[in-house]
């Protein structure tokens, strides 16, 4: 059974007040990787920005849906940890697209799906709802101080009772107020017009020597993640919300690998689709592609015209206000177990492979490994999770 319910016809592409507040469902978690990212390797902030952008208008238009993208997590902290450079990240996004075109067009990745099971992959998105929890509470909304907590404690309660309401989306309120913020205590105009001017993404033709190092040290690394939350567990949650929609792990992969084949000719940062991204577009109102093409508005602007002062522009932007969104869109993806609750085997087996993979190294591979192996483990009756 889905868990929403769905019309039988459902517009494509609307651009409303909802759309416009799911919109910035999934900022929390993308724009501190792209201004890690771009600090740590040196990236002209235009071509990421601006390929990031496009690539969002892509995806919604191509789905119809909020199906957002999402800078590539474990590439990303392996760049910012190690300092990486450029010309490695685009060697080793060209990989990652060609291993995922591989397991498309192949049909390798259909046998994957069909081998996951559904508690495994409720557990991949609890272990990604307890990382996003972990990082809003632990460092997006004690950033400012006490003036932060209580910023962040008026944008919870905000939430709390405007969510789901279609006539004042929470979002917006919610935005609106830290954007207030931001321009009465931290603007600085001078910074604001240093960083205005006109930039287009630079050209790059990725080398053979940087495509097998970016393979070796941010490529395999990666792919047990997106296997697990941006093509398996992305499926479930269209499923969920949008059961009216057939759509299959091979066509996610594809344009998870389409994307990842061109940003790099252009200076764009690896991405990938996320159930994470979706569940946040959807919990603030996005039901359709629009979110999502509002949201590569977004940062085509800022690529085109804003690129050289980006991170100075951003931290006008209170973290505590990201540090909420963030939270709240990790407790959707935790109440994603709830179709799983009356099973307790199944939701035990989701808890430890959340837990696996939330708190280990390589932990996604960890928990989709020892995850699936139990399941089928229990299926013959070898170990039991309770009754």
């Amino acid at each position: 059974m889905p868990l929403t319910a769905s019309p039988a016809r459902r517009p494509r592409l609307r651009f409303d007040r909802n759309e416009l507040a799911g919109a910035f469902g999934d900022l929390g978690t993308d724009l501190p990787l792209l201004i890690g990212v771009i600090a740590a390797s040196g990236l002209d902030s235009a071509g990421v920005l601006v390929m990031f952008g496009l690539m969002q208008l892509f995806s919604g238009l191509w789905y119809g849906m909020p199906m957002p993208v999402q800078p590539l997590k474990a590439f990303a902290a392996l760049v910012i940890a190690q300092k990486i450079p450029g010309r490695v990240i685009f060697g080793g996004g060209l990989a990652v697209g060609v291993g995922m075109l591989l397991l498309s067009v192949t049909g390798l990745i259909d046998g994957l799906a069909r081998l996951v099971p559904k508690p495994v992959i409720r557990g991949i998105q609890f272990g990604l709802a307890l990382q996003l929890s972990t990082l809003a509470l632990k460092q997006y909304v004690p950033a400012d101080g006490l003036p932060g907590y209580t910023l962040a404690a008026a944008a919870f309660l905000i939430t709390v009772v405007l969510l789901g309401n279609r006539r004042w989306p929470a979002a917006l309120v919610v935005l609106a107020l830290g954007v207030s913020y931001g321009l009465f205590f931290k603007l600085d105009l001078a910074s604001a017009q240093r960083a205005i001017g006109v930039h287009l993404p630079p050209l790059r033709i990725p080398q053979w020597p940087d495509i097998l190092t970016g393979a070796v040290l941010l490529a395999l690394p990666q792919i047990p993640l997106s296997l697990g939350n941006s093509v398996l567990a992305t499926r479930q949650v269209v499923q969920d919300y949008f059961p009216e929609r057939a759509l299959t792990v091979r066509k996610i992969s594809f344009t998870y690998a389409l994307m990842n084949l061109v940003n790099p000719f252009l200076g764009g940062f690896p991405v990938c689709h996320g159930s994470g991204g979706m569940v946040g577009h959807y919990t603030f109102g996005g039901r359709t592609g629009g979110s999502v093409i509002i949201y590569g508005g977004l940062f085509l602007v800022l690529g085109l015209f804003f690129s050289q002062g980006f991170q100075q522009i951003v931290q006008i932007f209170p973290l505590p206000i990201l540090g909420v969104l963030l939270f709240f869109e990790a407790l959707s993806l935790a109440a994603l177990l709830r179709d799983i609750s009356d099973a307790r085997a199944h939701l035990l087996l989701a808890l430890l492979t959340g837990i696996l993979c939330a708190g280990l190294p390589y932990g996604y591979l960890v928990g989709l490994t020892v995850g699936t192996a139990l399941y089928y483990a229990m299926q013959r009756g070898w170990v039991g999770l309770g009754k």
